[in-house]
């Protein structure tokens, strides 16, 4: 089956944190946190504006990004989980490598 979002939505795939700290300790599944990064699977056209116009979408197909922990909603299409939300939740698009990103944190 295919899933094509409506208007300003975006289906989201998360991407599995580490399963190890940087000190080498394993997190058991039951420790772990839902990740805030996630995939891009797809886009809607865009939201329309007051004149009726629509307005492209920021991220595409592809994109790996960064949410809300209580962004979208979560549902299961063909076996696999994904998220559905709107752009507004998406905090930002990460570039190359994430590892500056935990690093800063």
């Amino acid at each position: 089956m295919s899933f094509r979002p409506l208007h300003d939505r975006v289906v989201v795939r998360r991407i599995d944190a580490d399963e190890k700290t940087a000190g080498g300790i394993i997190i058991p599944d039951t420790a772990k946190e839902k990740p805030q990064q996630g995939e891009v699977v797809a886009v809607g056209p865009g939201a329309r504006d007051e004149t009726g116009k629509i307005n492209p979408l920021d991220v595409k197909a592809g994109d790996r990004v960064l949410f809300g922990k209580w962004s979208g909603s979560e549902v299961k299409i063909d076996g696999e989980e994904l998220l559905i939300m709107k752009e507004s939740d998406i905090l930002g698009i990460l570039d190359g490598s994430t590892k500056n990103l935990r690093a800063a944190a």
